[in-house]
């Protein structure tokens, strides 16, 4: 737990360093690099509601667990591998948004995380014996739905970006009433 933490923490701040606006500028060149920063500040916005909810799924996928295997560490490092590559095709969206290769990019990464993630859960799920406990079935269902979702979401990206372009990142907000849904699944039950 303390490694990922750590990789979740470090990615997280990664991604603030590309906002930034030189010194000495006049006014009007301050408003410019104001202005310009917004695609950044927009990437980062996104990338951190990302990271933190991927860092926010790993601490529930450990929580419990007292013992790991090979198979356990292996998708872990994975994981959290593509946790800390997170802030470069976020600078790619933030910097070249207006190509689709740059979503097309960031989708893959994200998709492959969620994937990890839910690879994860499955294999935590089906061997009680590393927490010592089985977690219901209907929260393994409600969280690989929850996961599968941002995966799906994420993967239809790809092939929606090439066909119409950068806008295909307009379908990212999805997410927001899948998860609101699910969330509410999850503590009605």
């Amino acid at each position: 737990m303390a490694l990922a933490d750590g990789v979740f923490a470090i990615a997280l701040t990664l991604l603030v360093l590309d906002l930034s606006i030189g010194p000495g500028l006049s006014d009007e060149e301050y408003h410019d690099a104001l202005r310009e920063l917004l695609p950044n500040l927009g990437a980062y916005a996104i990338s951190l509601i990302v990271l933190a909810g991927f860092w926010r799924e790993n601490r529930m996928l450990f929580h419990g667990v007292r013992q790991v295997d090979a198979q356990v560490i292996t998708l872990t490092l994975l994981g959290l591998g593509l946790a800390a590559l997170v802030p470069f095709p976020t600078v790619l969206v933030a910097e070249y948004g207006h190509e689709s290769i740059s979503v097309v990019i960031y989708s893959a990464v994200v998709a492959a995380l969620g994937a990890v993630h839910l690879a994860l859960l499955l294999v935590i799920a089906r061997r009680p014996w590393l927490s010592g406990d089985e977690k219901p079935l209907r929260d393994v269902r409600i969280s690989a739905l929850e996961m599968g979702s941002t995966v799906a979401v994420f993967v239809v990206t790809i092939p929606l970006a090439l066909a119409v372009g950068p806008a295909a990142m307009w379908w990212w907000l999805v997410l927001i009433p899948v998860k609101v849904w699910l969330g509410r699944r999850s503590t009605a039950g």
